[in-house]
Order: structure tokens, then C-alpha cells, then sequence
């Protein structure tokens, strides 16, 4: 597997963001040439692995990191890498930092970033699959709540989206997350959240209220994504994530509820699910995309 971290100047959050990119280069090979036919060895080096060639790509999966976390912890504690390798799938991780991955009230648009500004780099700069069908969005903890929102709001730009542990933030239930930007708990406990979200007046009908926007897409006829959302039965967010469930399939959404029983808020928990999603719950290809 092969990693990258880069930074580039966002436009969209007007500083440098960092950025980790894993491509699952252990599976492929230089096609033989003249020069590696005349004795190097590197021609009779896994003869059945697929060449490189110009204009390949991959499906792309975003993997957004939980709150406290940067961009390159969910590879240190995970093994999200070799899955990603043995299913030749695409890894992107921004650093977003704790921002709950919305347009910030105070005026940092990180929402905007994830889904418009981001996949437009990455596929400039990357092999990485345009098409919808190729591109997925997954995250645990703040970062699940993240994909989450993300995937609501711009349906168009992914296929499925896996949330794991992501109850603090966006909500299918208004009513639940203007309580607690008007409760002093989570005001003490994380200090972004109400600078994030602003004013709970301002919830309804905004991008972190996300059953207005399914049906604001509904309207326009937009896709719809695929959806999967994991808690441990052990989280001190279950009852919430369990709440956006169901309110999801009161929507009709295609959405499917995992209660990992045993497990916490940890990467006990993530790092299985992390590895779950790659093998069997995304619809992946497994191989590279040639033209």
C-alpha cells in the first residue's frame, strides 16, 4: 500500500489542510518492456498482477477521522490499510479537526470542502474514480456523524456511506440537537459545538437537520444513497444513533442498523467495522478501473 500525506491551500477553508492518501499499489506491476525483458528480473516479478497503465483508477473511499483525531491516527490504530490493499480500494483522509464537518457559524465552511472542493482535488491529483457508483464516504465517532451529514446533503456524489459511532452532531431530529446546543452539557464537554452549529434556532431546515434535506432532495430528484450505521451496545451515543435509525426508516431510506454487542466508544469497535465495511458491506469492484 502505498501512502501519501500531502498539503495543499484550500480555497474553500482558506488555510493548508493536511491530507492522507492510501493507494493499493502491492497489487500491481510495470508492464514488460524491452529493457525489462533483457535480465533485470523485475519482468518475471508476479507475472499475474495487473500492469499499470495510463488513465487506470480507483474506487474512492473518504474516511473522515473522529473528533480529537487528524488525519493520519485511523491508519496508526486501525488496520483499515491492508484492508484497503486487499481490496484495492482508494483511502482519502482530510484533517478536519473537531469540526463536526459542517459550514461553521463561524464562517468556516468545512461541509463545502468535504464535498465540493475535495473530491474536485483528489480526482485531479489522484487516480480516483469520478463516476458516483465508485465513490463512498465512512467515519467513526465524530467522523461517522460526518459521512453521515455529508452523504445526505450531497447524495449525488456518493454511493454508500457507512457511519460507525456517529451520534454527537447532525441529526434526523432537529428537536434533539437544538437541546443540546441550548443544554450546558455538551457546551462543557466540547467546546466547538455550539461555535460549529450556532444558534439552536438556526437547526431547522438547515444542512445539519438532515430529514429536510432527504426531502428536499426527494423533491428535486436526486439519488439516494445506501446507508449503514453501527453502535456498540456499550455507547454512550447509542440511544441517539438508534434514533436516527429509525427515523431513517420511517423515511423509507435504505438503511441498515448494526448493534455490536459488547463494545464501546473505541477502536476495538472501529477498526473491525473499519475492515467489515471494505471486505463485504461496500459494493466494491476489487480491482482497478482501466479505461
Amino acid at each position: 500500500m502505498g501512502i501519501l500525506r500531502f498539503n495543499y491551500r484550500s480555497e474553500t477553508l482558506g488555510r493548508y489542510v493536511d491530507i492522507t492518501v492510501a493507494l493499493p499499489t502491492d497489487g500491481y506491476r510495470c508492464a514488460p518492456t524491452p529493457y525489462l525483458k533483457s535480465g533485470t528480473g523485475l519482468a518475471q516479478t508476479a507475472p499475474d498482477r495487473p500492469c499499470y497503465k495510463p488513465g487506470m483508477r480507483f474506487q474512492t473511499v473518504y474516511l473522515i477521522h473522529g473528533g480529537g483525531d487528524d488525519d493520519t491516527l485511523t491508519y496508526r490504530y486501525s488496520n483499515v490499510e491492508e484492508a484497503a490493499q486487499r481490496n484495492h480500494v482508494m483511502l482519502v483522509t482530510p484533517n478536519i479537526t473537531n469540526s463536526f464537518g459542517v459550514d461553521t457559524c463561524y464562517t468556516v465552511p468545512y461541509m463545502t470542502f468535504l464535498t465540493e472542493e475535495l473530491p474536485t482535488v483528489i480526482q485531479a491529483l489522484f487516480p480516483s474514480s469520478p463516476a458516483r457508483e465508485d465513490n463512498f464516504i465512512m467515519g467513526y465517532a465524530m467522523g461517522g456523524n460526518v459521512a453521515l451529514g455529508c452523504a445526505v446533503n450531497r447524495p449525488d456524489r456518493y454511493h454508500t456511506c457507512v457511519d460507525i459511532s456517529g451520534g454527537i452532531g447532525m441529526t434526523f431530529r432537529a428537536d434533539t440537537l437544538m437541546k443540546e446546543l441550548d443544554g450546558d452539557h455538551f457546551r462543557s464537554r466540547f467546546p466547538l459545538y455550539n461555535a460549529s452549529f450556532g444558534p439552536s434556532t438556526g437547526i431547522p431546515g438547515s444542512r445539519a437537520d438532515l430529514r429536510s434535506q432527504v426531502l428536499r432532495h426527494r423533491e428535486a430528484g436526486d439519488p439516494e444513497c445506501r446507508f449503514l450505521l453501527v453502535c456498540g451496545s456499550r455507547e454512550f451515543i447509542r440511544q441517539r444513533v438508534e434514533d436516527d435509525a429509525a427515523a431513517m426508516q420511517e423515511l423509507d431510506m435504505e438503511v441498515q442498523y448494526i448493534c455490536a454487542e459488547e463494545y464501546d466508544h473505541d477502536f476495538k469497535l472501529w477498526d473491525r467495522y473499519l475492515q467489515l465495511a471494505l471486505d463485504r458491506i461496500l459494493p466494491l469492484k476489487r480491482q482497478a478501473i482501466y479505461p
